[in-house]
This record gives structure tokens, sequence and C-alpha cells, in this order.
């Protein structure tokens, strides 16, 4: 069973109906108890990083996120998600505490790059042909992306995927049981439902 962190941020439903789609068990859940008993766990999210913070912190949920993610299941977080789990964000012009479980910042796509900020669309992404959930992809594989802000991991060997949007920044990272995407798996196709049928393979969870 996956269990997929409701704490009132981000388009849950979607990403419960993809793993659906592959044969998995997801239920978006904010049961402390049920999500520390689940197989798999996912956190999700979309919007501003200090309002995610701040809802983490009302659902009772920054415990379980760093107790889900150092017991050594597998953790998947998608696009803020992936954010969330560094420690801190540039967003606004100030400095916001994240939830510290890796090393790096998260900062503003530059404005004056002549592209658009949200970067909005399909990029392709370079990536590490070892890392577990990235098996089975395309050569180029593209992926779909919505965020005004980018990550800068400072341990370089988190690091699992790159992408180039006016500039090459950080966009995946994986340690142990823990991955994360600034990219949307559940909306980029084919390509991100094998991310999803990679991650489910992790935990024994297709049926």
């Amino acid at each position: 069973m996956i269990a997929i962190i409701d704490y009132g941020v981000g388009n849950l439903r979607s990403v419960e109906k993809a793993f659906h789609f592959i044969g998995a068990d997801a239920v978006v859940s904010s049961d402390r108890e049920f999500i520390l008993g689940a197989d798999g766990i996912v956190l999700p999210g979309v919007g501003a990083f200090a309002d995610a913070m701040d809802s983490l912190k009302k659902a009772g949920m920054v415990d379980v996120v760093k107790e889900t993610a150092a017991c050594g299941k597998a953790f998947l977080g998608i696009c803020l998600g992936m954010q969330l789990l560094f420690d801190y964000s540039e967003e606004g012009g100030e400095r916001v505490e994240g939830l510290g479980i890796f090393k790096g910042s998260i900062r503003q796509l530059p404005l004056d790059m002549n592209l658009k900020v949200p970067h909005m669309g399909w990029n392709s992404i370079k990536y590490n042909k070892e890392c577990r959930i990235f098996a089975n992809l395309p050569e180029v594989p593209y992926f779909y992306f919505v965020h005004s802000y980018y990550l800068t991991a400072e341990d370089r060997e988190l690091v699992t995927a790159t992408t180039s949007y006016g500039m090459e920044f950080d966009v995946a990272v994986g340690k142990n049981n823990v991955y994360a995407t600034q990219f949307h798996p559940e909306k980029s196709g084919e390509t991100g439902l094998q991310i999803l049928k990679n991650f489910v393979g992790l935990i024994g969870g297709k049926k």
C-alpha cells in the first residue's frame, strides 16, 4: 500500500489516479498511523513553499515525513514535495526553513533569461541511468514541469537528473530509499508512468 500524504497542498487525486492506472494500491491520507504503516510514501505538492510548510506543520505531518523518509521505506517527493525536503527556500525574498532532510536551497529562476517564468511545459532531462526510478526510460526522456523556483543541492552525489531552461539546474535526487523529482510524473504520459512503475517496483506494491 502506498500512502499519498494529504496536507492540503497539491493535486493529490491526479497522483492517486496515476498509481491506480498502473495497478498500484494508493490512498490519499492524512492519518498518521496509516502513513507510518504504509509500504511506500509519496509527498506531492504545488504552490508556495512557505504555505506548504505551514500546512505540513498544521497537519502534524513534519515528523511523519521525517520519520518515513528515515525508516528505509520507499519515499517519493514530487514537485514542491521535492523542494520541501531541503534546508530552505528563498521564495518571497526571505529564507523559509524546509524539512532539512537533504542539504540544499531553493532559488527563483532568473527573470532576465528572456524565458517565461514560471517554467511550464515539457523539457528533456539528463539522468543517471543507474538510478532505479529511471529504469527503462528513453535515451532522452521528456517530462512536464510547472515551477518558478529550482533546487541547488549541496551534495552533488544526491543529484540524479538535471534539465536546461536558460540555465542548468537539478530536477531529481535520490539517496537510499528517498527519491524526488521537480517534474510531475503523473502528468508526463507513458514516460512519467514508467517512473511511478519503477517506484512501485521498489516496494513490491503492484498487484
